[in-house]
């Protein structure tokens, strides 16, 4: 994994690191058991544990958001406005389900609201930090290369705004229960036991072929 600062803006000489990894040296992990953060209100709280990785154990401290942290939301986006809506469904659930006070929809390209629209949102309702956290599966080139560029484009415009852009949903253990309930809950509706899903719902996509 290699380090290279950007600039935020010029005027202020401040910069902000984005870490990049290479490719070609690039290996999937394996999957991990990650505990469950407790949330203690206040700005940066933390909680001590520990996480095991294989065979190798560490302690580090657990941060949260804090009541001055937007968090932008990101998807690719889409010209299909019903998966568009589905994102504003999404935040509209995470927010309630985390208590987090400022939470922002935002479409990489082809929908509105852009990066720059939801990071201009964040730092209007008092955000002095912004979590760009990107609603993608894996690490690949808009996660790379894209969605970085964006971010750093909109943090132009907010001086002294830090901001962090974190992984990917990734090989993480709860996708496993997902995609078990999704296979599920499609299997009952074909065997006639449930109504479609709120995915399926309307498109008669799922049935047996």
């Amino acid at each position: 994994m290699r380090c290279a600062t950007i600039p935020s803006h010029a005027s202020t000489g401040t910069s902000s690191r984005v870490y990049v990894r290479n490719h070609r040296n690039f290996a999937f992990p394996k999957f991990v058991r990650l505990q469950r953060i407790t949330t203690v209100s206040g700005n940066l709280s933390m909680k001590s544990s520990s996480s095991s990785i294989g065979h190798e154990s560490s302690k580090r401290a657990e941060h949260t958001v804090g009541e001055k942290d937007g968090v932008i939301i990101v998807d690719h986006g889409s010209r299909r406005q019903e998966s568009n809506l589905m994102l504003n469904e999404y935040v509209a659930m995470f927010k309630s389900r985390t208590g987090y006070r400022i939470v922002e929809p935002a479409h990489m390209e082809l929908a509105a609201p852009s990066i720059r629209d939801a990071f201009r949102q964040c730092v209007q309702k008092g955000a002095n930090r912004v979590i760009v956290s990107p609603f993608f599966l894996f690490p690949g080139r808009h996660w790379q290369q894209d969605i970085p560029a964006l971010v750093a484009e909109a943090s132009r415009e907010h001086p002294g705004i830090s901001y962090i852009i974190t992984a990917p949903l990734g090989l993480h253990e709860l996708m496993v229960d997902v995609m078990n309930d999704r296979i599920k809950h499609c299997l009952s509706h074909v065997a006639g036991d449930a109504n479609e899903c709120s995915v399926c719902a309307g498109t008669g996509k799922c049935r047996l072929y």
